[in-house]
C-alpha cells in the first residue's frame, strides 16, 4: 500500500498532461515549420555557411550560433509527429522538405569548401566524422526534451538548448567538407552522424506524442499505419547497428590504452626514472617503452613483462628502451646539437657561396654588355664618323697613388684612318655621342696612334 501511494504521489511531479497545450495548437506550430520555402530557406543557407566557417576556423563559438539560428528541425520533429498521429500526408511534406534542405545544406557545405583556402581538417570537423552510441543518445534525448517542450506550457530556453545539444548542422557541413575535399570517409561519417540524429529525434517526437495522448487522425488505413510503424522500427535499428559497433570498438580501445598507462606507471615507474612514450604495436604484438634516467634493471623488466596478462596485455611483449645515468641520452643531445650547429654553417656558406656567384655573374655581364654594345653601335659610327676606323669599349677602374678613392670609366680607344688626330671639334662630338650611347656618367676617349 507504502509503495502504491509513493507512486501515485511521484506521478503527479512527473504527469505532463497538465501543463499540456492544446493540442491542435501544437499540431499547426509543427506543421508551419515544416515548410522550407522563402525566408526560412535563407536562413537555412545562411547558417550552413556560419556552421561551415566555424568547422573551418575551428571556432565553437561560431558553430554554436549556426545552431540556434537553423530551422533544420522543423521537417524532422514533423515527421515524428506525423507517425505518431497517422497523418501520411503530413509525413510525405515533411519528408519532402527534410530531403530538400538536406540537399541544399551539403551543396551549400560544398560550395563554401571548394572556395575556402583553408583546406586542414580541424578537430571540431573531426570530431563529427565517428559517431557512436553516445551520439545516439544525445538526440534522443534532445528530441525528447523539445517535444515535450513544444507541447507543453513555459518552453523557457529549452528549443535553443536542443538545436545545440542535436548538433544538426556541423554533420552536414562536415559531409560538404568530404566532399569538396575528395574525403569519401568523412562524408559517409558525417552524414551517418547526420542520420543518427534525424532519427532518433523524430522517434522521441514520435514517443512523446504518444505519451501524451496526441488523438491519431480517424481513417480507415490502419494496415499502412501498422506497415509504417514496422518500417520506423527497421530504420531505428539498421541505424543502431554501426554506431554500436563503433562504440564498443572506442570503450575496448579506451579499457585497452588505460590497461597499458596502469601497467606503465605500476610496473615500470620507480624513483629517479622518467617514462618518455609508449607505444602499442598491435601488429607485432609488443608495448614499447621509452624510459630515462635510472636504469630499469633486468629482473624489473621480466617480472613486468610476466605481469603484463593481469592488465589484460596477454601475448604482448615488453620492449625497454632507456638510456641511463652514464650520461647516453646528454651524449645523443651533443650529437644532435653538434650536426644540427653543422648543417647550420654548411647553409651559410652555401648561402655566401651564391652572393658571391651572383655578384661575378653580374660583373661578367657589365664586361661583355660593353662588347655587345661596340657591335651594336658600328653602324652608326661609320655613318657620323667617317674618319673613326676601329672603335674598343671597355669599363675601366682608375685608383689614386695618394688615396683610396677609386673612380670608374668607359674607355673608349679609337683609331682614325691614316692614323690622324681628330679636330677638337670632331673630339667633343664623339665624346657626347659616346656618353649617350654608353649610357655612362664619365667616358674617356683615347686616339690610337
Amino acid at each position: 500500500m507504502a509503495v502504491k501511494e509513493f507512486i501515485d504521489r511521484a506521478g503527479v511531479y512527473f504527469n505532463l498532461m497538465p501543463d499540456k497545450e492544446d493540442e491542435q495548437r501544437i499540431i499547426a506550430q509543427i506543421t508551419e515549420g515544416v515548410s522550407f520555402r522563402g525566408a526560412n530557406l535563407w536562413v537555412l543557407i545562411f547558417a550552413i555557411f556560419i556552421a561551415s566557417l566555424g568547422l573551418n576556423v575551428n571556432s565553437t563559438a561560431v558553430i554554436i550560433g549556426a545552431m540556434l539560428i537553423s530551422p533544420l528541425m522543423g521537417p524532422i520533429v514533423g515527421m515524428g509527429l506525423a507517425v505518431g498521429i497517422n497523418d501520411l500526408s503530413l509525413l510525405k511534406r515533411a519528408g519532402k522538405n527534410y530531403g530538400v534542405a538536406t540537399l541544399i545544406s551539403v551543396l551549400t557545405a560544398t560550395a563554401y569548401f571548394l572556395t575556402s583556402p583553408l583546406s586542414e581538417a580541424q578537430s571540431e570537423l573531426l570530431a563529427r566524422t565517428s559517431p557512436t552510441l553516445y551520439d545516439v543518445l544525445i538526440a534522443f534525448c534532445g528530441g525528447a526534451a523539445g517535444i515535450i517542450a513544444l507541447c507543453t506550457r513555459g518552453k523557457g530556453n529549452v528549443i535553443p538548448g536542443v538545436a545545440i545539444a542535436t548538433a544538426l548542422m556541423p554533420p552536414l557541413c562536415t559531409a560538404g567538407f568530404g566532399l569538396a575535399t575528395g574525403h569519401l570517409l568523412y562524408f559517409l561519417g558525417a552524414f551517418y552522424l547526420f542520420f543518427i540524429n534525424t532519427v532518433f529525434i523524430a522517434l522521441a517526437t514520435y514517443c512523446g506524442v504518444r505519451l501524451m495522448h496526441f488523438q491519431k487522425q480517424d481513417y480507415r488505413l490502419s494496415e499502412k499505419a501498422i506497415k509504417g510503424r514496422r518500417i520506423l522500427v527497421s530504420i531505428v535499428v539498421v541505424t543502431i547497428l554501426p554506431a554500436a559497433y563503433m562504440t564498443v570498438h572506442i570503450v575496448q580501445q579506451s579499457i585497452f590504452d588505460n590497461n597499458v598507462r596502469k601497467f606503465v606507471k605500476t610496473e615500470l615507474m620507480q624513483r629517479g626514472t622518467q617514462i618518455i612514450s609508449n607505444t602499442v604495436d598491435k601488429d607485432s604484438m609488443y608495448l614499447r617503452v621509452v624510459a630515462v634516467g635510472r636504469e630499469i634493471s633486468s629482473s624489473t623488466q621480466a617480472e613486468a613483462e610476466r605481469r603484463m596478462k593481469e592488465y589484460g596485455l596477454n601475448n604482448y611483449s615488453l620492449r625497454v628502451i632507456q638510456g641511463t645515468q652514464s650520461d647516453s641520452v646528454l651524449a645523443l643531445s651533443n650529437q644532435v646539437t653538434t650536426l644540427t650547429t653543422s648543417r647550420a654553417t654548411e647553409q651559410k656558406q652555401l648561402l655566401q657561396l651564391t652572393t658571391d656567384n651572383a655578384q661575378l655573374s653580374e660583373q661578367l655581364q657589365e664586361y661583355k654588355r660593353y662588347e655587345a654594345l661596340a657591335a651594336e653601335i658600328r653602324p652608326e659610327l661609320a655613318s657620323l664618323f667617317p674618319q673613326i676606323s676601329k672603335l674598343a669599349l671597355q669599363r675601366v677602374i682608375e685608383v689614386n697613388r695618394d688615396s683610396t678613392k677609386r673612380n670608374t670609366y668607359v674607355a673608349a680607344i679609337i683609331e682614325s684612318v691614316g692614323k690622324k688626330e681628330l679636330s677638337k671639334e670632331d673630339s667633343k662630338k664623339l665624346h657626347n655621342w659616346l656618353q649617350t650611347r654608353v649610357k655612362a656618367d664619365s667616358v674617356i676617349v683615347i686616339n690610337r696612334k
